[in-house]
């Protein structure tokens, strides 16, 4: 006999937004997350007295379902600070205000011309059947890399292109589908607002980080989130759904595993999934990257005419932010892609020697006097292995793509790769929660 009406596999934002959902019909749920807190691939972390996410950490226009639980938790947001002038730096050298523009005068056509073709592309698109979509075949059967190549013959202005890939995908543009890129930019609205800070998806921050909003709901939820519980079998009988693991096992009439389809892949079913999901989550990976804080007493480049913001197009570290709280100085980054799986074999320490250089290089030599240095390799986390969520490489989506969000019988599926809004974001995976917990309330009658 059931233990409750619903098991659900994974206390991040998406499991988490389909329990309470469940509950709150009155429904029984129990929530099982592998790690010792709730959260998933969101961490707020205290750093000298500080809040610093080393997970997801902003908002932008168009994400009302975290807005919406943002306000209904009563949790703030503050405008990320774009003040000063960026710095570029090119080759090992720096280039600030107007010099940007003459040192890089010569690509901007380029990069223009190929960005707005690419958005036009992503307008075309469907994020809710992608594979439907006008030309769906000729665009997954092409990866990313070479539909640019063959639009951009500057190097510098593909280099450009190339950092703003590895800044949304946390991986390289030969590394998926045409079509893949672009129904995860047409899910957030285009890719202008994937990329951009003002009116994009680096809008807005949270004060006093993200995690506490995944905290108050599983407070909410009481006994029925159960930490440090991995699942590491789902088997199905009629009437039930057990899912077990060293812990024990908890059984249900329906099942929603929310956790990234590669880590889904890693549990074992009983009976086995049918062979097109199975298919399907062997081809989604994961990308690689690893963020950073740096803290300072205060946020100093201010008064120096900066941003904090570094362009770093091919280096370790291609982008950072300026993400201060009142009474001190942070300066965000992240390594990401082939760039992090590198960063991810040295130690700490060697980590954070590369992001110093890099910011007295753009900012000054007082960057060498921060007050501590944070960082998080999300590839080594053995409950995420990847973020910032999976990409789609040539022929998934068109192949295996329907697959995604389909039920297999008593078990549904949520996370945010599954969403068909925001994609990869916060507010993607509240969306794919939403949606799981319609599923198994319809079936449940």
């Amino acid at each position: 006999m059931p233990d409750v009406d619903v098991v659900v596999v994974g206390a991040g934002f998406a499991g988490l937004t389909a329990a309470r959902r469940i509950a709150e019909k009155g429904a029984t749920v129990a929530v099982l997350e592998a790690r010792e807190r709730v959260g998933g691939r969101t961490h707020t972390v205290d750093v000298a007295g500080v809040p610093l996410d080393l997970g997801g950490m902003w908002v932008g226009p168009g994400q009302s379902a975290l807005h919406a639980l943002a306000t209904e938790l009563g949790v703030r947001t503050a405008t990320q600070v774009m003040v000063g002038d960026n710095v570029v730096v090119l080759d090992g050298q720096p280039y600030r205000g107007g010099r940007v523009v003459e040192v890089l005068a010569g690509m901007f056509g380029q990069l223009q011309a190929a960005t707005a073709e690419f958005e036009a592309l992503v307008h075309q698109v469907s994020p809710d059947e992608p594979w439907a979509s006008p030309g769906a075949e000729e665009l997954d059967s092409m990866t990313l890399s070479s539909w640019l190549d063959a639009r951009m013959t500057d190097s510098q202005a593909r280099l450009f292109f190339e950092m703003t890939v590895n800044s949304v995908f946390a991986t390289g543009s030969a590394n998926m589908s045409v079509l893949g890129a672009a129904i995860y930019a047409a899910s957030s609205g285009g890719w202008s607002r994937l990329t951009g800070t003002s009116g994009g998806a680096q809008q807005d921050r949270f004060v006093g980080g993200v995690e506490q909003m995944a905290r108050m709901l599983a407070e909410r939820l009481g006994n029925a989130v159960r930490l440090g519980f991995p699942v590491t079998r789902v088997s199905c009988q009629p009437g039930e759904v057990r899912a077990s693991g060293e812990r024990g096992a908890v059984a249900g009439r329906r099942a929603i595993v929310a956790v990234s389809p590669m880590l889904s892949g890693r549990i074992a079913f009983d009976p086995p999934l049918p062979a097109r999901r199975d298919q399907l989550v062997q081809r989604l990976p994961a990308g690689s990257v690893i963020k950073f804080h740096v803290v300072y007493d205060s946020p100093w480049w201010r008064s120096e005419g900066l941003s904090g913001q570094v362009i770093a197009p091919g280096a370790p570290v291609s982008v950072t932010f300026d993400t201060s709280p009142p009474g001190a100085g942070v300066v965000t980054g992240f390594f990401e892609g082939r760039h992090a799986v590198a960063a991810g074999l040295q130690s700490a320490a060697e980590r954070r020697a590369t992001v110093i250089d890099l910011l007295a290089l753009a900012l000054g030599e007082r960057a060498r006097e921060c007050v501590d240095y944070v960082d998080l390799d999300w590839s080594a986390e053995p409950w995420t292995r990847g973020c910032y969520g999976a990409h789609f490489p040539p022929g998934v989506l068109t192949t295996y793509g329907p697959a995604l969000r389909e039920p297999c019988g008593p078990i549904h599926w949520a996370g945010t790769e599954t969403s068909t809004r925001s994609i990869g974001y916060i507010d993607g995976a509240i969306r794919s929660g939403e949606r799981a917990a319609a599923e198994v309330l319809a079936a449940l009658g």
